[in-house]
């Protein structure tokens, strides 16, 4: 007995660490491992629930919509098509339970997407570029900074939600072009038109607050 124990070979145990999104979903659909839907939902915790947080703009909406995805994840793993990104697929999920728990909560905004033919200069567009992503840290601008970055977040949760997405995905998620466009549906090229639409809104915006701010007496930049 001791003989046949000695030659028994220890069970392999898996570097999660080395084991790919793709590998982990895989694993979990052919032997229904939990341990491997929870690493996958670990994984992705911090960025998918920031991600819905600056989409809808409300934490709880968020918190709720991050248990939808993962749960629609699970109900559809099977559906997963080989060959695919799985960080994509999930924000694809993520963004669809995002609209639907702003229709659930009555609070969606139909906008139509006015395309109008207006032109932006090279320099306002790079400005606001800057001030998406602004990283400023003297003693002084960090003030201002902070609060351009606020303004910023309110008025991107009031963008149309093709628009929100796209900047969304790209700006503050870091998503390529071609992984922003997977996850919405589109070509390439309408991703980028719709983050033009959008930088267009917001500049317009940002000039309109601070012209009512100069009415007012009050300059916010």
């Amino acid at each position: 007995m001791n003989s046949l124990i000695s030659k028994t070979p220890p069970v392999a145990r898996v570097d999660w660490t080395e084991v790919t999104d793709e590998q982990l979903l895989a694993e979990y659909v052919a032997t229904n491992d939990r341990d491997a839907f929870a690493r996958l939902v670990k994984r992705y915790e911090r960025e998918l629930y920031s991600y819905l947080r600056r989409y809808l703009g409300d934490a709880v909406m968020a918190e709720d919509a991050f248990q939808a995805t993962f749960l629609q994840v699970h109900l559809k793993c099977r559906q997963f098509e080989a060959g695919r990104k799985v960080r994509p697929w999930l924000y694809t999920i993520a963004t669809n339970q995002a609209i639907d728990g702003q229709r659930r909560n009555k609070r969606h905004r139909m906008v139509s997407l006015d395309r109008r033919s207006t032109n932006v200069d090279a320099d306002d567009l790079g400005s606001l570029l800057e001030l998406l992503v602004s990283k400023e840290n003297g003693p002084v601008s960090s003030l201002e900074s902070e609060e351009r970055r606020e303004w910023i977040q309110a008025a991107i949760v009031g963008l149309p939600d093709t628009l929100r997405s796209a900047v969304t995905l790209i700006y503050y998620q870091g998503l390529k072009y071609r992984e922003a466009a997977d996850v919405l549906g589109v070509p390439v090229g309408t991703v980028k038109s719709r983050l033009h639409a959008a930088i267009l809104k917001l500049t317009e915006a940002w000039n309109g607050d601070q012209v009512s701010s100069d009415k007012h007496g009050v300059r916010t930049k």
